[in-house]
């Protein structure tokens, strides 16, 4: 465990907002702010199936770019952004409500994804004493290093009351830009989201236009990846999309993808006829 009570050691995005922190603990190094742009992202601890896809969606689109991922290492949406994060090859920074020792980390649950968040290269960050206990004040206060300390906050699901709303307006206060995954009008997790956009948020349904308001010029690729994951419908396409990274002869393929061969192989046509992947020479490959 390290700390630092140096102001000048406290990130330069943290020491210009309101009541900055005199003090940050932190296990693991933070990555340069000068090469890299941070984007804390945050949603409903009663996430939706379509709130975890839209998730992973979009953090896969923001691999191999210098942006490091924060989020709280709370139950639900923080949880998946994490471990999103660490899947896709980002740095990732965690802020819980509690100190960063291994007997207080909150939630206990979590202890082992803060551990796999060290060993991947991310950070455990936190202004308050090693062995502090969360309490109820204590997340409030921590949402505001959360908006403070990153260029841009993406809110993916939430509620209109809500500790993830109360961080995306702080992020407002503190003239960050705020990014909302627009929803079903008819989805309490997407009241909140629906409700910042309406307030001014820049919707997000693709991952270059997170790319676009941290000023990041997508690669080439990146843009022809936008263009496929659109096409992909369901888990199942992206699976035996993503095994085809090598070409693969067809009843490989099935047996890797873990598929049904009856659901393999309707997988296999609607890729086909997306266009996505062709046969050719006993082998399946992309187009």
């Amino acid at each position: 465990m390290s700390s630092d009570t140096s102001p000048s050691r406290i990130p330069k995005m943290l020491q210009e907002i309101p009541q900055p922190p005199k003090q940050l603990y932190v296990r693991g190094t933070l990555p340069d702010p000068s090469t890299h742009y941070y984007l804390t992202v945050i949603g409903s601890r009663k996430f939706t199936p379509y709130g975890k896809d839209v998730c992973d969606t979009l953090i896969r689109g923001l691999a191999g770019y210098p942006i490091v991922i924060v989020s709280g290492l709370a139950l639900g949406m923080d949880t998946i952004v994490h471990e999103a994060a660490i899947k896709y090859g980002l740095k990732t920074v965690a802020i819980p409500g509690s100190g960063l020792s291994d007997t207080v980390i909150y939630p206990a649950s979590n202890q082992a994804l803060a551990k796999k968040i060290l060993e991947s290269g991310g950070v455990l960050l936190s202004e308050y004493e090693p062995d502090f206990k969360a309490t109820m004040w204590s997340f409030p206060k921590r949402n505001r290093l959360m908006a403070g300390i990153s260029h841009a906050t993406l809110v993916i699901e939430c509620d209109i009351e809500s500790g993830t709303m109360i961080t995306a307006k702080l992020a407002m206060d503190f003239n960050r830009d705020v990014l909302a995954v627009p929803g079903s009008i008819f989805s309490d997790t997407s009241r909140g989201t629906n409700y910042l956009i309406r307030d001014g948020a820049t919707p997000v349904v693709h991952a270059h236009h997170i790319l676009e308001a941290l000023h990041i010029t997508p690669h080439e690729t990146h843009k022809e990846q936008e263009d496929v994951d659109a096409l992909l419908s369901n888990d199942d396409e992206r699976t035996v999309y993503a095994l085809l990274r090598q070409p693969q002869d067809r009843h490989t393929l099935i047996r890797s993808s873990g598929l049904p061969a009856f659901k393999a192989t309707v997988v296999l046509s609607s890729l086909e006829l997306k266009g996505l992947i062709k046969e050719s020479g006993g082998e399946v490959h992309r187009v």
